[in-house]
């Protein structure tokens, strides 16, 4: 190894390991997790980098990745090399105007969820009675004019309260564990990243993290470091 690299530490999101952007062509999820933990393990052996997960986030990814079917393989080497810590939520501190932002934006976002409730049920008023009526074609599943309106208004209420905010408990972990440990954040999620400037928190997107980490093992002299395996104790 050339020289001793800083140490680093990153408190990852399950958004990670669910995305496209971290897959190879044709490569299967659980390929691609494998290959992401494999980097990881050598991150750790070779450049002491550290990388957490906080306990709700491993329980949301777990289910997920069990949904998906992935092999229990996946799971012994995730509780391996991922650190399962805990954030302090009593010790750590956030600034006031953080608070008073989230409360800001929170406040906002219902306003922006009822303008699109009185939309759709403006809509729906404006409609001939036929149109509030399923076809004569039999099928329970046809969708009535008014059905495609409260479609429409769900995607929009959705994406007005929930999209760019902190919107769970695991979400609010990952921050909070992050500035405990003064660790950068790993998330696809663009509320996340939002947030975790507020928070002052260094962050990468979730795709960028396997090329990261196959730079610094190579610039740390690592060979092969996209396919070796590595056990524990090696």
């Amino acid at each position: 190894m050339v020289g001793d690299p800083p140490r680093q530490q990153f408190v990852l999101d399950t958004s990670l390991f669910l995305t496209e952007e971290i897959r190879n062509p044709d490569e299967s999820l659980e390929a691609a997790v494998l290959r992401l933990l494999d980097l990881i393990a050598t991150a750790r052996l070779e450049l002491n980098m550290s990388f957490y997960v906080p306990p709700s986030i491993h329980d949301e990814l777990t289910t997920i990745l069990r949904d998906r079917g992935v092999s229990e393989t996946v799971f012994s080497r995730f509780d391996t090399w991922i650190i399962r810590k805990s954030p302090d939520r009593y010790g750590v501190s956030i600034p006031a105007n953080i608070v008073y932002d989230f409360i800001d934006e929170m406040s906002s976002r219902v306003d922006r969820g009822l303008r699109v409730s009185e939309e759709a049920l403006r809509e729906v008023e404006e409609l001939d009675p036929d149109q509030l009526r399923p076809g004569d074609d039999g099928h329970e599943e046809f969708m009535t004019e008014a059905d495609r309106i409260l479609s429409e208004m769900r995607d929009k209420y959705r994406r007005a309260l929930r999209r760019g905010v902190l919107d769970s408990r695991e979400d609010f972990d990952l921050l909070i564990l992050a500035r405990e440990l003064e660790a950068g954040v790993v998330t696809e999620d663009r509320g996340i990243i939002s947030w975790a400037d507020q928070f002052g928190l260094r962050y990468l997107r979730g795709g960028q993290l396997p090329t990261l980490l196959e730079e610094y093992l190579t610039a740390a002299g690592v060979e092969d470091c996209d396919t070796k395996e590595r056990e524990p104790g090696d």
